[in-house]
C-alpha cells in the first residue's frame, strides 16, 4: 500500500459562500456541490479531483484560528501553479484581494502567503523542476522572493538543458 498523494482539505468556517465568492473570483476555483447556509465544495481549475477543498459553515459568532499561537492544527494548504508567469499573475490578484500577506523563495518551491475571508493562511506556489533542487533538496530555505529573476534563471537554464 502507497498513499498517492494529498486529495482534499476540508475547513470550518464561518460563512462558506463567502469562501466559495474568495475561492472563485481570486484562485478561480469551481463549485462542484453547494448546499446554500451549509456546505461548498470546490475544484482547482486544473484539477482532476472530484473537489480539492471543501468549506462547511460554523456561523458568525465562531471565533479565529489559535492553531500556532494557542493551539495545535492546521499552519497552511499549499495550492501549485504551472508556471512562474501564472505565479506573478496570482501575485497581482492576490494583492487586488487584499489577501497577500508575503512571499518567499525556499529554492524548491517559489512561494506566495495570502489568508482568506476568515483569516487562514494559504500560500500558493510553483515548484521548480526536481532536477533543478541539488543540495536545496534537504534544506529549510527562507530567502527573499525575486520572480523576474527566477524567470531569467530557469528560461537561461532551460535554453542549456535544450
Amino acid at each position: 500500500m502507497a498513499i498517492k498523494g494529498m486529495n482534499h482539505a476540508v475547513l470550518y468556517v464561518r460563512d462558506a459562500a463567502r469562501h466559495q465568492q474568495f475561492y472563485e473570483d481570486v484562485l478561480g476555483f469551481r463549485t462542484i456541490i453547494d448546499e446554500p447556509g451549509s456546505y461548498v465544495f470546490m475544484r482547482c481549475p486544473a484539477s482532476e479531483n472530484h473537489h480539492d477543498i471543501a468549506f462547511f459553515t460554523v456561523g458568525p459568532d465562531a471565533g479565529p484560528s489559535q492553531a500556532g499561537a494557542a493551539m495545535v492544527g492546521l499552519y497552511h494548504l499549499a495550492w501549485e501553479v504551472g508556471t512562474l508567469d501564472e505565479l506573478e499573475e496570482m501575485k497581482e490578484k492576490l494583492i487586488a484581494a487584499g489577501a497577500f500577506v508575503g512571499a518567499s523563495d525556499h529554492g524548491n518551491n517559489k512561494s506566495l502567503y495570502s489568508k482568506d475571508p476568515d483569516g487562514i493562511e494559504f500560500e500558493v506556489m510553483w515548484l521548480t523542476p526536481a532536477r533543478h533542487w541539488g543540495d536545496e533538496e534537504h534544506e529549510a530555505i527562507i530567502r527573499p522572493l525575486d520572480i523576474a529573476a527566477d524567470k531569467a534563471r530557469f528560461a537561461q537554464l532551460e535554453t542549456e538543458s535544450s
